[in-house]
């Protein structure tokens, strides 16, 4: 724990990595503003009942730009300045959700919303992947697994205190549409004041180091080929990569059970609010979860090594969740789920840091903007997919014991694997 302070005290030490870190907490946490009124404004709205292609085609629309955009950014980053990128990045989306809240003061929630949004979130991909890109160019040595642990994790505690920041402003101004609109201006604030953070810096202090410049249709691709490349000939950061997908797609089915189980199972259908609230206690658990894995995961990891702390955070979820998911279904109560979900973020942070960190200490720097974006496209394409799984497959009570079993063997399936691969790291 001495040690663990001593790497934080010398993280936070460094200028420009609290500026960079003030950069991702204040764009995630608009980010987590604007989800939550868009969740509010099409999934829990009295008028609005979910379905599995509701549920489905939301979180298509939140996480699609990671796989749409994703590529692209990366090779972007490896060529511009990151710097300027974080800058124009956050105010670009600021502008886009000006429009976004054009569209919910009309009641537009088809098309014309979810291009938009798929804007404002596929520029947000250049903004997380040059955040990740950058932070070798502010701290290096043993603090870069603390600082990987401390900033991924602070941004997912940012966007889950932002959603429920959301949801508490959506009641304080009135609930409804309306509500949804003064949460969407707040998201808009958040960008400029991101923007503006990373303005703070110099030009050139985030790199990147190589200054080949090939922004043809032919170079994008060729950069998506290169990050896709580079994790075949490091397959230390390769596996580390499939072990954080394995757990997205997890993640991103288990989130489909909560909403369902929540909104018409635990609560009354008629009740969105009451549903909304539960689905929030579910998120700050997750986001809890994620916490104590950012604590404790440095330390573990040097301790037991990158791979092997990895399985047991997989491990223990691979009881846990199932568990909590069949006593859930069982008592008709939410305790159950908060433990779940405390678990599954637990988890994701855990392995998220060690690939993080296992990425970028294999992984050349002229080639970290495209592999962190090619990481990005996993991950989030690996949540997609779980998400319209789960979707399509649960009824929509939320109860279903075949995901629930489904769920557990594929993060003990996981666990498993990755302690077979033997991969000393």
């Amino acid at each position: 724990m001495t040690m663990a302070l001593t790497h934080l005290r010398d993280v936070l030490a460094v200028r420009d990595f609290r500026r960079l870190y003030a950069t991702r907490i204040l764009g995630q946490a608009a980010d987590g503003l604007l989800q939550a009124a868009l969740a509010t404004f099409v999934l829990f709205s009295p008028e609005r009942q979910p379905t599995a292609a509701s549920v489905a085609g939301a979180f298509a629309v939140l996480f699609l730009p990671y796989s749409l955009v994703g590529p692209f950014a990366g090779v972007f980053l490896d060529r511009w300045r990151r710097r300027q990128v974080l800058v124009f990045a956050n105010l670009i989306r600021a502008l886009i959700v000006v429009a976004v809240a054009v569209l919910v003061a009309q009641r537009h929630d088809g098309l014309s919303l979810a291009v938009t949004v798929l804007v404002v979130l596929g520029v947000g991909r250049f903004v997380l992947a040059g955040l990740s890109a950058s932070l070798p160019h502010v701290v290096a040595g043993p603090v870069l697994v603390t600082a990987n642990a401390l900033t991924p994790t602070s941004g997912t505690i940012a966007a889950a205190v932002g959603g429920l920041a959301g949801i508490a402003i959506r009641g304080l101004a009135g609930g409804g549409d309306t509500g949804s609109i003064v949460v969407i201006i707040c998201a808009t604030v958040g960008y400029l004041a991101a923007g503006a953070m990373a303005a703070t810096m110099g030009r050139d202090r985030l790199g990147p180091d190589s200054q080949t410049v090939r922004d043809t249709v032919w170079g994008v691709l060729k950069g998506f080929a290169d990050g896709f490349h580079q994790l075949r000939e490091h397959p230390i950061a390769g596996r580390a990569v499939l072990v954080v997908m394995m757990h997205r797609i997890a993640f991103g089915g288990l989130t489909v059970i909560g909403l369902l189980l929540t909104r018409n199972t635990l609560g009354s259908a008629g009740d969105p609010d009451a549903a909304l609230a539960q689905f929030a206690f579910i998120t700050a658990a997750a986001a809890g979860g994620a916490l104590i894995g950012a604590i404790i995961t440095p330390g573990m990891a040097r301790r037991m090594g990158y791979v092997r702390w990895s399985v047991v955070a997989v491990a223990q979820a691979a009881v846990l969740v199932t568990l909590s998911l069949f006593a859930t279904s069982t008592t008709l109560t939410l305790w159950p789920l908060l433990i779940g979900g405390a678990s599954l973020g637990f988890t994701g942070q855990s392995v998220k840091v060690c690939s993080d960190t296992l990425v970028q200490r294999e992984v050349p720097d002229d080639y970290l903007g495209r592999v962190f974006a090619l990481f990005d496209v996993a991950v989030n394409g690996s949540l997609v997919l779980g998400v319209t799984l789960v979707a399509f497959t649960s009824p929509e009570s939320g109860v279903s014991p075949v995901v629930y079993l489904a769920t557990g063997v594929l993060l003990a399936g996981t666990a498993v694997a990755y302690w077979r691969s033997r991969v000393t790291a």
